[in-house]
């Protein structure tokens, strides 16, 4: 949805001061409204691209899961050729269990920085607030 400002009507001289405020009110009445209606499009828009983007994050944490414990049963498997299996096994969770602590902090890190803020809604809001002072 584009936002676009009407122009500033030329003032007649027979216009009272009432209608003026009036008209000011409805303009205004008007120009909330479309914010709105623009902030609601451009944050439907971020939580659909937000939607898809953990859909895939899940998929790819489900085989990345199933890659994950096969290999470190291949791992443990091969390290029980030389050490008792429980050694082995202990040594292959405690690498992946750091792993996994780095990836999480990195995720988290990532998810804290996110934004669902209507940036171009409230850019806009900033540039009515300084029409409106502007006018009156």
């Amino acid at each position: 949805m584009q936002h676009r400002k009407e122009a500033v009507q030329p003032l007649h001289r027979d216009e009272s001061l009432t209608a003026l405020i009036g008209d000011l009110a409805n303009q205004s009445a008007g120009l909330v409204r479309d914010e709105m209606a623009l902030a609601k499009q451009e944050i439907s828009e971020k939580l659909l691209a937000f939607r898809a983007s953990l859909m895939v994050i899940a998929i790819g944490a489900v085989v990345g899961l199933i890659a994950a414990l096969a290999l470190s049963a291949a791992v443990i498997a091969a390290l029980a050729t030389v050490m008792p299996v429980w050694q082995a096994a202990l040594i292959v969770g405690a690498v992946c269990a750091l792993s996994a602590a780095i990836v999480l902090a990195y995720g988290i890190g990532h998810w804290q920085q996110a934004s669902l803020k209507p940036q171009q809604t409230i850019k806009t809001l900033e540039e009515n607030r300084k029409w409106l002072k502007e006018i009156t």
